[in-house]
């Protein structure tokens, strides 16, 4: 265990800025696959003939399976290397697009939709590599990159899917994903550098290893449950302004979902300043001020209902906090589950984004519930109830004297990873009570 330890720490040589835009770009495509139905579910319940509720299963089967694929497949990042895992799930990911397109009803779409959500794991498996790849330092910074080339990619989907299902039918940007996934895998294929696996336990005990991880780690207990909670609210809001827009309220295309996605486009240069905020002031600094952003969000949505000229401006407004809170919050809630064990991150994002993604799949559904009884403003009280269940347990923990990395004592985190986290905090440690 000691000799991979070392050779991860070791075998990084410099990585070049083509590199990390590359997996920035990679991240992008993928996470975009997620969340381009978000826009065009209208259009496919007409293509289909369903209704527009039975349309919006196809955001939670991808997220759901976007969930599984995390949990079952990002362990597998400790164990492979990374550039054959990437290329061959992206692969995966562009022929289970093109099925998509393809469907003919609702029931393929769902099951190439859940399928495209298991394989397109792309950001979760990249955020380790490169954190392996840099400085400690400056893991804050390359986490950020990383989540702005994801937060382009959630934007650009979005607005991209809406304009082009709107003028080409449901099923074109199923198409245009297919091809970007597989130009993605050929790139990454001649692109990533070697690297070594740093487990050889096997797959039953990879599986294992992320719910261990969560017993032992009340600093990983408490990240992924910032993230679930807020990625909830985020994607309950994202599932029903698409309702909202294109309801009696406005009267809008799916094409106007996607246009005010891509207002949203100024969390990308976002991301990398809360990084560098989390290198200098710890993480718990900045989940605090995301938690309060998030917080007023859901006050500022709220008066999104009204409609006109007012109401667009709040959704504008209200969106845009809501998505510099949760994109700042992941950057901080990483770098605290990175600092946790260097031979273990993908084990490690793995417990964590396997949360943060039930949490959101929750949150679509239950913000279409949400919709359909209370209408739009049982969608953001639905958001400021989550916030409070975040912040309420954020103020209720103890403050971390190790500002940079939010823990209470690298040494003792490093002696648990070398020791594979066999043994938890002792009763009544500071750890244990973290």
């Amino acid at each position: 265990m000691t000799d991979h330890i070392h050779r991860q720490a070791t075998a990084a040589a410099p990585v070049s800025s083509r590199v990390i835009a590359l997996l920035a770009l990679a991240c992008g495509v993928a996470v975009g696959n997620v969340y381009f139905p978000q826009t065009i579910g209208p259009l496919a319940a007409a293509g289909l003939h369903v209704s527009p509720d039975a349309a919006t299963s196809v955001v939670t089967a991808t997220q759901f399976g976007y969930a599984a694929g995390i949990f079952l497949l990002v362990p597998l990042g400790d164990r492979f290397p990374h550039r054959p895992l990437l290329v061959t799930l992206l692969a995966l990911t562009g022929l289970g697009l093109a099925v998509a397109a393809a469907a003919p009803g609702l029931p393929l779409l769902l099951g190439a939709s859940a399928l495209v959500g298991v394989t397109t794991v792309i950001a979760p498996l990249a955020g380790p590599l490169a954190a392996g790849l840099v400085p400690e330092g400056r893991r804050g910074v390359i986490g950020g990159t990383l989540l702005s080339g994801a937060i382009a990619g959630m934007l650009l989907s979005r607005a991209i899917g809406g304009t082009l299902g709107d003028r080409l039918g449901w099923r074109a940007p199923y198409v245009l994903a297919a091809l970007l996934s597989l130009t993605v895998a050929a790139l990454l294929a001649r692109t990533l550098p070697a690297t070594a696996p740093s487990a050889r336990d096997r797959y039953p005990a990879l599986l294992a290893e992320p719910l261990r991880l969560l017993r032992a780690e009340p600093l990983l207990r408490r990240s992924c449950l910032y993230q679930a909670a807020v990625f909830a609210g985020f994607s309950a809001v994202w599932t029903g302004v698409a309702l909202l827009l294109t309801g009696p309220v406005y009267g809008m295309g799916a094409d106007a979902v996607g246009l005010l996605a891509l207002v949203n486009a100024a969390t990308m240069l976002v991301t990398p300043v809360a990084g560098r905020q989390v290198d200098r002031r710890g993480p718990d600094t900045v989940n605090l001020v995301c938690f309060l952003g998030v917080a007023v969000s859901a006050a500022v949505l709220a008066c999104g209902g009204f409609g006109g000229a007012a109401g667009l401006t709040a959704l504008v407004v209200g969106t845009l906090l809501l998505d510099v809170g949760m994109q700042s919050g992941m950057v901080a809630n990483q770098v605290r589950v990175y600092a946790l064990g260097a031979e273990v991150r993908s084990r490690l994002n793995t417990a964590y984004m396997t949360c943060a993604y039930l949490g959101g799949s929750l949150g679509s559904w239950l913000g279409a519930r949400a919709y359909a009884a209370f209408a739009w403003p049982g969608v953001c009280a639905l958001v400021a109830v989550l916030t409070a269940v975040a912040l309420g347990r954020h103020l209720a923990s103890p403050r971390s004297p190790n500002r940079r990395t939010g823990q209470t004592g690298r040494d003792d985190a490093t002696r648990r990873a070398a020791g594979g986290f066999r043994r938890t905090a002792a009763p009544g440690s500071p750890a244990a009570r973290g």
